[in-house]
């Protein structure tokens, strides 16, 4: 029995030894926390989109390396069915600012957001294409564009801002459909992504980012949660933020659906100091959450567009809104959006059309 307190000394000793063992061990393996990402701010736009090194392994595959955080709005902007990829990424020890629910972040200088357009079943193979990435990079000037367009091989995307058409056919649930795809050029990627004429990204506002999103490592978690968590997002409570909804969720009311459509497709043109804030209607989110009037409801339209079209919105009658028939048009001189599409969104017409033909205001 005396011999108990050496043998806690002697367990104690080799516990010692074994944790300072495996310590050694883990200090020999340790790899700091720090985004391998080439920041380089003078320097960009780089000339390929693998000098920034934002991806791990094969750069087609987009797997984001350490700090670039995947993120997706809840309703996006229709590019001929192209689908998307985004991500963001920030400069160490920096942090993005909540300035309003329908703002975009306050971001910090040296912030990188891309989007990646891509197509599945690419024709003939039933592939899946990658067709361009856009980087937008905060600069202390300002924030500049960079177009990557990708090659045949799909090994790398070069930088490439003026402006290009490429056509691309694919199956689209099962159906054969075809477009000549627009790659933008800088001054039409500013057309639509300018207050004023200072540039600005479009869809990272809070109202687009209260959501969950699937992370590989934590599972679903609220967008804005995880910009806190990574430290790219001060700690603010977004628990009250107005929040914009899926406009394809059958499930929410259909004004609600039809105004987050008009937000995230239309409001980056239809706002105070964009393109056409010269026309009468405010599309935004915020803008049309209680006036009719900046939905164009009973709003006499600017220009004789078609003389069987009596109002933006003629509530009651899809065929004679000038919303309508502009959403449905793939002439140039009328289309609406003016860039970004060369088809016709047949599921956002079905809805467009839905609720005006539900709205029972009299127009005098």
């Amino acid at each position: 029995m005396k011999n108990i307190p050496t043998l806690k000394l002697i367990i104690l000793y080799f516990l010692t030894v074994l944790l300072s063992c495996s310590n050694d061990e883990s200090s020999e393996n340790y790899t700091p926390s720090v985004s391998p990402v080439n920041y380089n701010l003078e320097a960009f736009p780089y000339n390929t989109l693998s000098d920034y090194n934002l991806f791990e392994g094969d750069l087609q595959n987009q797997k984001p390396v350490l700090g670039v955080i995947p993120y997706k709005p809840i309703s996006s902007l229709f590019t001929d069915y192209a689908k998307k990829k985004r991500f963001l990424w920030m400069p160490n020890n920096t942090s993005a600012n909540f300035v309003s629910d329908y703002e975009i972040l306050d971001f910090p200088v040296g912030t990188i957001l891309v989007k990646t357009f891509y197509y599945n079943n690419v024709l003939p193979s039933n592939t899946t294409k990658l067709i361009e990435t856009r980087l937008l990079i905060k600069k202390p000037s300002g924030w500049i564009f960079s177009e990557y367009v990708w090659n045949e091989d799909q090994t790398e995307a070069f930088l490439d801002n003026t402006g290009s058409t490429v056509n691309i056919e694919w199956l689209e649930e099962g159906v054969s459909k075809s477009t000549n795809y627009r790659l933008p050029s800088e001054s039409e990627c500013r057309t639509c992504h300018k207050i004023g004429n200072v540039p600005f990204p479009i869809g990272v506002k809070p109202q687009n980012l209260n959501s969950a999103y699937p992370y590989p490592q934590e599972g679903a978690i609220n967008q804005l949660q995880k910009l806190i968590i990574e430290g790219y997002l001060n700690p603010v409570d977004y628990s009250n933020v107005n929040t914009v909804v899926d406009w394809k969720d059958l499930s929410k009311p259909l004004q609600l659906r039809a105004r987050s459509y008009l937000d995230i497709n239309c409001a980056h043109c239809h706002s105070e100091n964009s393109h056409c804030s010269y026309r009468p209607i405010r599309l935004s989110f915020h803008d049309t959450e209680t006036s009719e009037a900046n939905l164009g409801i009973c709003v006499v339209p600017d220009e004789d567009v078609n003389s069987t079209l009596t109002h933006v919105i003629s509530p009651g009658r899809s065929e004679r809104s000038v919303l309508s028939y502009r959403m449905n048009s793939t002439e140039e001189s009328t289309k609406m959006p003016l860039i970004g599409r060369n088809l016709v969104d047949d599921q956002a017409i079905s809805l467009i059309n839905d609720w005006i033909d539900e709205l029972t205001q009299t127009c005098e």
